[in-house]
């Protein structure tokens, strides 16, 4: 499957955890149509771990569990995919998946098979308990050609936790998507670390194969599998948003979006935002002192990032000659913000903010003569 942006979707995990059933799936389908995410890029809504019962059937296959899925997988993904959407599971390479399920590892081809008769679109492919004597890239290669053996487009999402440097080779084996790091925590924290971690590794992300830092945790305000205490505060969910769109990674929303408060939709929702993640060369930002993040988009456009990590108001300037654009060459950048919208007008030289702790600015423009 070729894939020419990040993919953008929703993932049961962050909230609900142990906990997805039909109802659940359904009423999310529901939810991304009726609220808009459909509409704004939003398609897969993926199940993660724990649908199924805890051995197999008879003939070696995967069962949903009855309780939680009555009808069975058919059924729903039918149901998601009559509200023009796409339907996601999630699978493990090793033995037994995180939560202690039966694993594909040694029933890939029979388990790739059975997702494509379900109508599944999207496989997230974890890594727990996978066997010492096992090889890693050899049991992602295995998958990945498992899957395409279905004649099913199923889109492949790899979720090694960046063990054996996967960046370096997991293009080659066919994933669409890798998540590079640790599970995402409903901190200010958590997300921060996980992109200084990764930054320096989105030279190797790009179309067909994206660097996955984990799941969108916008709106959840301390609620759900992952959220800690009273979560993130409004500005922290616009950095870790922002964040996740300027370093072309995949939006996967794991908040409970049936009611989720309406600065974090409007926010999820951003048509600029999105766009500087959906832009076609996705290419990487260059990042000066952990703080500014500089990206070239297609049809000569430009986003500046500037990011205060500290907890203090701190005073951020970019000198514009480190960005390309000398004083000398005559040429300013015409900028807006891309949060508020407001227009800058034309700035040359170097732009200076003042943000408070834990706060960014995104400003967008273009190449100007002065």
């Amino acid at each position: 499957m070729h894939i020419t942006t990040p993919p953008m979707g929703w993932n049961s995990w962050n909230t609900f955890g142990e906990n997805p059933d039909e109802s659940l799936i359904m009423e999310i389908a529901d939810a991304m149509v009726e609220k808009g995410y459909k509409e704004a890029g939003y398609e897969y809504v993926v199940i993660d771990d724990c649908w199924a019962l805890k051995e197999r059937d008879g003939n070696g296959k995967l069962v949903p569990d009855p309780q939680k899925f009555p009808h069975g997988m058919k059924y729903v993904a039918d149901y998601v995919h009559s509200k023009g959407l796409k339907f996601g599971m999630y699978t493990c390479a090793g033995v037994m998946t995180c939560a202690g399920y039966p694993g594909s590892y040694g029933h890939e081809y029979t388990d790739a098979k059975t997702f494509a008769e379900w109508g599944v679109d999207f496989l997230k492919y974890d890594y727990c308990f996978f066997p010492k004597t096992g090889n890693g890239k050899n049991a992602y290669l295995t998958m990945s050609l498992a899957l395409r053996a279905t004649g099913r487009d199923i889109l492949f999402s790899a979720c090694n936790w960046g063990c054996e440097e996967s960046w370096k080779w997991m293009r080659s084996v066919g994933a669409n998507m890798y998540r590079s790091t640790g599970d995402v925590f409903d901190t200010f924290t958590s997300f921060r670390d996980i992109v200084f971690a990764q930054k320096d590794n989105f030279s190797m992300s790009g179309p067909g194969c994206y660097n996955d830092i984990d799941m969108l945790t916008v709106g959840m305000y301390g609620k759900g599998h992952v959220g800690i205490k009273s979560g993130c505060t409004d500005d922290e969910y616009v950095m870790h948003f922002a964040l996740w769109c300027l370093l072309g990674a995949p939006l996967m929303m794991g908040g409970d979006i049936r009611n989720i408060n309406e600065f974090s939709r409007n926010l999820m929702q951003n048509k600029e935002l999105i766009a500087i993640n959906q832009d076609r060369e996705c290419r990487p930002p260059v990042i000066f002192a952990d703080r500014i993040y500089f990206k070239i988009l297609e049809n000569n456009e430009y986003v500046i990032g500037m990011f205060n990590f500290k907890d203090d108001k701190t005073k951020i300037n970019i000198a514009f000659k480190d960005l390309g654009i000398p004083y000398e060459s005559g040429m300013g950048l015409c900028l807006h913000n891309v949060i508020t919208g407001e227009e800058l007008g034309v700035m040359r030289d170097y732009y200076m903010a003042t943000l408070e702790g834990h706060s960014c600015l995104i400003l967008k423009g273009k190449l100007c003569e002065v």
